[in-house]
């Protein structure tokens, strides 16, 4: 039978601003490892700590523009209507330095963790 997710699970998140992150699917919500399906909203100017997952994260933006900024300085603009895939083991680092900052969702194969995450320190 299909499980049903009624709503989302509200993820406290990494970052110099506050982020919301709404999980549906993942290791909280629904108890899921397998994969996490998240909305993101993240203000204008928010910025997070590199990291180099063990996990795959395709995301989609659906408003504003998301910056990934690669291991040799390299910063991709992820526009509304657009997505990119990180690779795990690739290190990146996520930002909304814009002023409308981005809404997007994030789906990680497998699930988002944060002993998986390697953020970096400091």
């Amino acid at each position: 039978m299909p499980t049903h997710i009624a709503k989302p699970t509200v993820i406290a998140a990494a970052g110099n601003k506050p982020k919301t992150i709404r999980e549906y699917i993942g290791r909280v919500n629904s108890k899921t490892d397998t994969l996490s399906v998240a909305q993101m909203i993240s203000p204008g100017g928010w910025i997070e700590p590199g990291q180099r997952p063990e996990f795959d994260e395709f995301t989609v933006v659906l408003k504003g523009t998301l910056h990934v900024e690669t291991e040799d300085g390299a910063v991709l603009e992820v526009k509304a209507g657009e997505a990119v895939i990180a690779h795990k083991g690739e290190w990146v680092k996520y930002s909304t330095p814009g002023a409308e900052g981005a809404e997007y969702v994030a789906v990680c194969l497998p699930a988002f963790a944060p002993g998986i995450v390697h953020r970096d320190e400091g």
